[in-house]
């Protein structure tokens, strides 16, 4: 499936705060949830300025959106992220009900999207499940992934 417009424009603003991320030293992934066309929530990873293990990249743009909306409810609302959501972050979108999720990179080892035991019980439990589009960008996102992460281990 090809992506529209509206999402390479939307991921492109999630990796533009993947790289803030870099500029900090955080593991590069961004965040942004949209609604009606307008980002009303951005978001970075901040686990190792803020020292806190929640302050992933979704759960930032969450809270952000969820604080603008002043409701925890985000129905209606996109989330565009650089990298396949954990599942903490997954449990994050399940109970803001986000309607739908874009996502750049894969994640084979914690990525909770794509793994079909986590979706199915989920759905199970919540009687939904927002829409996936899997892999808008996920050059792009992947690459300054892959680059951060060889640079950690050159340091090493």
């Amino acid at each position: 499936m090809r992506a529209t417009v509206d999402q390479l424009q939307c991921m492109n603003a999630a990796l533009q705060e993947a790289i803030k991320a870099l500029d900090e030293g955080e593991v590069p992934v961004g965040a942004i949830v949209e609604k009606d066309g307008r980002i009303i929530g951005r978001g970075y990873n901040r686990v190792e300025r803020l020292h806190d293990a929640t302050a992933h990249a979704e759960v930032v743009a969450i809270g952000a959106a969820s604080s603008l909306l002043s409701t925890w409810r985000l129905a209606g609302c996109t989330l565009y992220v650089t990298l396949e959501p954990c599942i903490m972050c997954l449990g994050a979108i399940m109970q803001s009900r986000v309607d739908a999720v874009v996502y750049g990179a894969s994640d084979p080892r914690l990525g909770a999207i794509d793994t079909f035991l986590y979706c199915h019980e989920l759905e199970r439990a919540y009687r939904y499940f927002p829409q996936i589009t899997r892999g808008v960008m996920k050059e792009e996102c992947g690459q300054l992934l892959a680059s951060f992460f060889r640079n950690v281990r050159n340091k090493s």
